[in-house]
């Protein structure tokens, strides 16, 4: 067995992911051996190859758990059956949207429990380094070493809670959120035949509604059986998604009524009292993020624009390709950074409307020809 909080880069525990083939087990095992050096072994029920349950749970150092919301409980008591206390002095780890049952399974073992949950589907990127992480010490002593470095590894931003905590914010941050973007899917869909399709609409777009489609474009594209148990594996989302329809009700009713009455309730309920309820603080930070995307939304709606992937990724690499734009006297108004599904990092530049074609053309080819980067449009 690995010693807690041993040389973590060089040697450690060795790591048993349980759902291994899915997308965050996946993840997982990659960040584990990349990142840390670390030995990972894992089962998946869908990949006859992969390691058994019963080698998996006597081997592993540290147990983590990845696998649909609905299943995790009783996972992870059959693991803890198969255990049979051989699990003492071991850590077990879960990565689900929903913690209070999870963690109460793994407290049911005898190992020491936290249960993690990453505010983010798997990233593109190595880390989650600016992605926020959900912590849930539930039995934690040899352990807290190890658990620190992980921490610091994943370089998340990490915000400590209890599994009942957790599960009520996140009725309102993912359940009640992911819900109110599905009805106004459903009512995009039900009003296409007179509005037109979300395509159709997109050029009359606010950049409010462009950020809506956009997260309406999220939910729809990734695994549906997730959204589905966000819903129903959180106690607390009945609850929430009845009250967010009696606000919309209640705004139904006083927008039908239409009388000076019902626009002073209008005004009083949804306007000036939730302001007053969130305050002027939380108030400028939201108005300064909703600008800062507005920006960028503008930015990547401009036409003038190329993108190039730096195969070097190196202290220098972007200064030197800003450079070729400054010797043939091209002014930029944008740049911004991305990664494809590899990983690669990619930089689309924006120009000015009147940038010349011909001399754009002209620095674009001195990019490939150099091998510094990679022009891709």
């Amino acid at each position: 067995m690995g010693l807690p909080g041993g040389a973590l880069f060089v040697s450690g525990p060795l790591i048993g992911i349980v759902g291994s083939a899915g997308a965050y087990g996946r993840w997982l095992q990659h960040f584990f051996q990349e990142r840390m050096g670390l030995e990972v072994i894992g089962h998946d029920p869908a990949d006859p190859a992969s390691t058994d349950e019963a080698e998996l749970v006597q081997r592993a150092d540290v147990l983590v758990f990845s696998a649909p919301i609905r299943r995790t409980g009783a996972l992870i008591a059959r693991y803890a059956e198969l255990a049979a206390g051989s699990e003492a002095g071991r850590l077990w780890l879960d990565v689900t949207s929903i913690k209070a049952a999870p963690v109460a399974a793994m407290l049911a073992s005898r190992a020491e429990v936290v249960g993690l949950h990453p505010m983010t589907a798997p990233p593109k990127t190595p880390t989650l380094k600016g992605r926020v992480m959900v912590v849930c010490e539930a039995r934690l002593d040899a352990w807290r070493p190890w658990m620190a470095s992980l921490l610091a590894a994943l370089e998340a931003e990490c915000v400590q809670a209890t599994p009942e905590q957790h599960d009520r914010v996140m009725a309102l941050v993912q359940a009640m959120v992911h819900a109110a973007h599905l009805a106004q899917a459903g009512v995009l869909r039900s009003e296409a035949a007179r509005a037109g399709p979300l395509d159709a609409l997109m050029p009359f777009r606010s950049a409010s509604f462009e950020m809506d489609a956009a997260i309406i474009a999220r939910i729809l594209s990734l695994n549906p059986a997730i959204y589905e148990d966000i819903q129903f594996g959180n106690p607390h989302a009945s609850d929430v998604l009845q009250a967010l329809a009696r606000q919309i009700q209640r705004m139904a009713n006083l927008v039908g009524e239409g009388s000076d009455a019902a626009r002073a309730a209008f005004r009083r309920e949804f306007l000036h009292d939730n302001h007053a309820a969130i305050g002027p603080d939380m108030l400028a930070q939201g108005n300064y993020s909703y600008e800062r995307i507005g920006y960028l939304l503008a930015d990547l709606a401009g036409r003038e624009a190329i993108s190039v992937h730096l195969p070097e990724d190196r202290p220098g690499s972007l200064r030197a390709l800003l450079h070729v734009f400054e010797r043939h006297g091209i002014s930029l108004s944008s740049i911004h950074s991305s990664r494809t599904p590899e990983g690669d990092v990619h930089f689309r530049i924006g120009f000015d409307a009147d940038v010349d074609a011909a001399v754009l053309a002209r620095a674009a080819e001195e990019i490939d020809a150099s091998g510094l980067g990679r022009v891709l449009a």
